[in-house]
């Protein structure tokens, strides 16, 4: 059960006259007009030594383009990160400060923000806010007045969602893939990590060849849940026609079945999410990974398109699809949308980059769907790319050559997720998408440690040395994409771990196939990809180059026993 306290704060509880008659807190509308500001700080878990807190500030005076709030905590309150702006701290005094994307601020116009910080003692609410040096009127707060734990939160939007469903909350782990971790030599070091459940075909839903289904799924996760808040992380991915660039992830249904797609397999999902049983628990859906941007990348007069990927454009299956998915699970309010976003190898050049923010608006204000069914974006699913390159950036320059000229680089504007995942979040915004949105990003298997992994930057004899001697992404061509050789486990699973970042998820489960590496028979509707056969010389997507997947896979999604030892060994941070 959520819980919201009112906070009684000094500068609205004077005592006039001395009568003992308290003054009435401002009610909105002229009174709170006077004001040239207005501050709601709410928190929204707390669980004895660490809280998270969503800010939202109200300018009523004149338009501004930066914007600075502070407040000084009574307590040992401590600001540890935060999401949508800039944190500092000196003792008791914070500063927030706006990121590039939300510094306008009009007048009548609000703006959110949210972080996560720690403290002992108490957790009182700040009693006095200032915005660019003028007191601001204190709205209400959500706070405690001591220790102990918060049963739910507050909440951001009229549906009961919070702003980072991650912070405060365990993540579920899937008692399947548990096991067969644990099965692996050494498996037991990451078998308690929690990963997504993929609905890859109807019969997922109700459970296939003996497995769990979906209602399977959430009884569990109400049993890990306890007292406290869950998690539960589903990959929805059915799509007609789906994955129209890539035989090794096709799907059940064909390029015309949206109407089966919507009646047997999207709407039979959110019945079950709906569910009243299952109202605790912080539902994440990543909607159809590999499909929206195929229709930027891989259509039409590019050296990249497919028939397949023309023929999706032309008939709108992909847009009216993930529209459908969004309207219908975004009603459902302890739901959280993310749209699979790519990755900054597939859309980080100039002409992939906005024209996939415009489409994403397109299908998410199609079918019944608005912004509002979009809590956010996940990049890198079940993919490779870098979180970090540590050892340069893409403004270096060697004798005056850019690493955008580098062979590996090759103009694109982002080296590894983060940076791309944050630009991409201001992108969205910039196109229409609700400034609160976060973003997720699936570190399951970009870790690329062990002894191959380069300690720092190349030698700088040219462009081309500089990159290649220290690039931390080691595959043989960034569009390479299915079972990578010397792939390892990357970060572990965390919440608001950057700014705009909501988590660092393991949505693809790690030691599960990307695709058979060769042709293998299966009533799945998977096909076979010659980017999963290791003597396959490349293609346009990939430069022509070879592509760098392990020898003896099964079929997309089944246990690949030699992939999984694999990322253990060259997991980075390295495995205890």
């Amino acid at each position: 059960m959520s819980r919201t306290r009112t906070a009684l704060f000094a500068a609205l509880a004077l005592i006039a006259g001395g009568t003992g008659t308290a003054l009435m807190a401002p009610t909105a509308g002229a009174a709170t007009a006077a004001v040239p500001c207005s501050v709601d700080y709410q928190i929204q878990n707390d669980w004895g030594s660490g809280f998270t807190a969503n800010v939202t500030v109200k300018n009523n005076g004149a338009a501004k383009t930066s914007w600075s709030l502070k407040w000084s905590y009574a307590g040992s309150q401590k600001v540890a990160s935060g999401w949508n702006a800039k944190f500092s701290q000196s003792g008791n005094a914070v500063t927030v400060t706006n990121e590039s994307y939300n510094g306008s601020l009009g007048t009548g116009a609000s703006t959110s923000f949210g972080f996560q910080g720690s403290y002992s003692g108490s957790n009182a609410v700040p009693s006095s806010f200032t915005l660019d040096g003028v007191t601001c009127n204190v709205d209400s707060g959500g706070g405690d007045d001591g220790g102990g734990g918060d049963d739910g939160g507050g909440t951001t939007d009229p549906s009961g969602r919070v702003d980072n469903p991650y912070a405060g909350a365990k993540v579920y782990v899937n008692p399947e893939w548990s096991a067969l971790a644990a099965a692996e030599p050494g498996g037991d070091r990451v078998s308690d990590e929690p990963t997504g459940v993929w609905l890859d075909r109807i019969a997922a839903i109700e459970g296939a060849n003996g497995g769990m289904g979906l209602r399977d799924h959430l009884d569990a996760a109400l049993e890990q849940k306890g007292s406290g808040e869950e998690v539960v992380q589903l990959v929805v991915y059915d799509l007609p026609g789906r994955d129209c660039s890539a035989l090794a992830s096709n799907g059940e249904l064909g390029p015309d079945d949206i109407d089966k797609y919507k009646s047997d397999f999207i709407d039979p999902i959110a019945d079950i999410l709906s569910d009243s049983k299952y109202a605790s628990l912080r539902i994440v859906a990543t909607i159809e990974i590999d499909s929206l941007p195929n229709l930027v990348t891989n259509t039409g007069s590019k050296s990249t398109a497919t028939p397949e990927c023309d023929e999706m454009k032309v008939n709108g299956n992909y847009v009216k699809g993930v529209g459908y998915a969004l309207a219908q699970l975004g009603a459902i309010p302890n739901v959280y949308n993310y749209v699979d976003a790519g990755h900054h190898g597939w859309l980080g050049w100039d002409d992939n980059f906005r024209p996939t923010a415009e489409l994403f608006k397109t299908a998410a204000t199609s079918e019944g769907a608005s912004v509002d069914d979009v809590h956010g974006f996940i990049t890198n699913t079940a993919n490779y790319s870098a979180l970090k390159e540590e050892n340069f950036t893409i403004d270096d320059t060697v004798n005056g050559t850019s690493v955008r000229q580098s062979k590996w680089v090759d103009w694109n504007r982002y080296v590894d997720e983060l940076s791309y995942a944050q630009a991409f979040r201001e992108e969205a915004v910039s196109v229409g998408f609700n400034s609160d949105i976060g973003m997720l990003i699936d570190t399951s298997r970009n870790g690329w440690g062990g002894s191959e992994r380069p300690t720092g930057p190349g030698a700088k004899t040219s462009v081309d040395t500089y990159i290649e001697g220290g690039r931390i992404d080691r595959r043989i061509h960034v569009g390479n994409w299915c079972n990578q050789s010397g792939a390892g486990l990357g970060e572990r699973p965390q919440a608001a771990p950057e700014s705009g970042i909501d988590a660092y998820v393991w949505m693809k489960p790690p030691g599960e196939s990307d695709g058979a590496s060769e042709a293998i028979d299966n009533d799945e509707g998977k096909g076979f990809d010659r980017m999963c056969d290791p003597t396959y010389t490349g293609n346009a997507r990939n430069g022509n180059n070879m592509s760098g997947a392990l020898g003896d896979a099964p079929v997309s999604g089944h246990w690949f026993s030699a992939q999984f030892r694999e990322l253990m060994d060259n997991a980075y941070p390295p495995l205890s």
